[in-house]
């Protein structure tokens, strides 16, 4: 969090534990946690409004339940994500990647594809493809 423009100098408050912050401490955060060459640049610290703050907060809570395998929690994120733009291609394709780890394939295969079709380009595009063929391929077995 920061302090409004209207106050002279900018305060940066650690929005979990109330405390201020500088530069230097964001810089190391910002290099833990992307990679030693990131940067911090001015417009890393401009003013977001809510619904941007709101869909990280839920990007983030996404990846960490995925991270966490608590798929059904993470499925319940990305259509939360999907409010917002309901036609994102990636946030398409994560959903689809959850509904493959829930073995909702077909709904999973809907999914990729779809990222597929709108994303030829992407470097990931080619191993969202290799995915589906092995989904497409998979036995199914009914009860």
């Amino acid at each position: 969090m920061r302090t409004p423009e209207t106050s002279e100098e900018m305060w940066l408050i650690n929005p979990f534990n109330g405390e201020t912050l500088d530069e230097h401490t964001l810089e190391v955060w910002l290099k833990g946690n992307i990679g030693p060459v990131a940067e911090l640049f001015n417009e890393d610290l401009d003013e977001a409004d809510n619904a941007e703050v709101i869909r990280k907060l839920l990007d983030t809570l996404k990846s960490a339940l995925m991270e966490e395998r608590q798929m059904e929690l993470a499925l319940r994120a990305s259509e939360a994500l999907l409010q917002f733009n309901p036609e994102d291609p990636y946030e398409i394709r994560d959903r689809g990647l959850i509904y493959a780890q829930l073995d909702c394939d077909h709904v999973a295969l809907l999914d990729l594809s779809y990222f597929v079709e709108q994303c030829p380009e992407d470097p990931i595009s080619e191993m969202i493809r290799a995915q589906i063929n092995t989904i497409s391929h998979k036995q199914i077995t009914l009860h």
